[in-house]
């Protein structure tokens, strides 16, 4: 089968390798759609991402098939395998839990210490591929007739929003600001919007970007390259600051922006996997507002309700897949994602 092979940063391949066989408890998908991740891009391009700083470990293990973001038709079942039919459509969770560590044994499995994750671990290939192979502990979901492939590869994404919105606790009446609008911002914005705020906020430089996240669900959207966002939201809110500020940028000033913008007691949530360190005034946190600092890391218990706003249309998908290319076309694919300027979210159908 065709697979997009990650050598090391700036040296990814397509390849023929042997399509996976399965063994008991084990899946084998035919991909439908896979998208590409910022995470995915960042690794192409040799960013030096880590797991955390305790240890130091690599993003990436190659040699790996990337892709993380997918969905597919079973093709094959191992032994054992209950609740799967072959011919359905499935997706699978990100990350495939040990089932053996504290947090696994807590329920806590998105903060596995294992970490095995979808294209980036040696242990789970990934599905920019033909085909794909689904581990005994994988956590699948089928999807409902008639959802797209588009969607079905759209519902990790959203699932990081819908996660990234819980984690906010948004109540109703809340001034909510998404700082970024990228695929995983605009998923924010429809995520927050059901929850009842009294003025969602979308920053983005681009304005194609903002004009989607209307579409969204966002009340006001401000361009931060010729607008200052803080002075416009504290106007708004006369001087005290947005509730709730979700950075969803990747962009070390959209930490500092949202420190300033935010009210005192307010929440902040940081999404983003950054590109570099960030350096901010700890004070205002403390000492300035006693603010909820709040990270949010994958989709635990979220893809129900991403596959549910999916199929009753509750997110602007037909503008935010923005290109859909052949598998042959991941450089371009990869360089889309990394400028940003004329795409959203960026799928490969194998």
């Amino acid at each position: 089968m065709r697979a997009v092979v990650c050598h090391g940063p700036e040296d990814y391949r397509l390849e023929e390798v042997p399509v996976p066989s399965v063994g008991p408890g084990e899946v084998l998908l035919r991909v439908s759609a896979v998208g590409i991740c910022a995470s995915d891009a960042k690794c192409f391009a040799g960013a030096p991402l880590f797991w955390g700083d305790a240890e130091r470990e690599p993003y990436c293990q190659p040699p790996i098939i990337a892709g993380h973001e997918f969905c597919g038709t079973v093709a094959a079942l191992g032994e054992g395998v209950q609740g799967i039919e072959l011919g359905q459509e499935l997706v699978s969770e990100q990350i495939v839990p040990c089932g053996q560590c504290r947090y696994c044994l807590r329920g806590q499995y998105w903060m596995c210490r294992e970490h095995s994750i979808f294209g980036f671990r040696q242990a789970t290939p990934g599905a920019m591929a033909e085909y794909v192979r689904l581990p005994r502990r994988a956590r699948n979901h089928v999807l409902p007739q008639g959802l797209s492939a588009a969607a079905g590869a759209f519902v990790e994404p959203l699932g990081c929003s819908v996660h990234a919105v819980d984690r906010a606790g948004i109540r109703l009446g809340d001034v909510v600001v998404v700082a970024g609008c990228g695929p995983l911002g605009l998923g924010m914005i429809a995520a927050a919007r059901l929850r009842g705020p009294a003025l969602l906020v979308a920053l983005d430089s681009r304005p194609m970007r903002l004009e989607v996240a209307r579409a969204a669900g966002a009340d006001l959207v401000l361009d931060v390259a010729h607008t200052d966002a803080v002075a416009a939201v504290l106007a708004l809110t006369e001087g005290y600051g947005c509730d709730v500020y979700i950075e969803a940028s990747g962009a070390p000033a959209a930490v500092v922006q949202g420190l300033r913008m935010v009210r005192k007691l307010g929440t902040f949530v940081e999404f983003s996997v950054m590109r570099e360190p960030t350096t901010v005034d700890w004070t205002i946190i403390g000492d300035t507002k006693e603010l909820d600092i709040r990270g949010s890391h994958l989709s635990p218990h979220s893809y129900p309700i991403a596959i549910e706003m999916l199929r009753r249309g509750q997110v602007p998908l037909e503008r935010i897949v923005t290109h859909t290319l052949p598998l042959e076309e991941f450089p371009r694919g990869m360089t889309l994602v990394l400028t940003g300027e004329e795409s959203i979210k960026v799928q490969l159908v194998p």
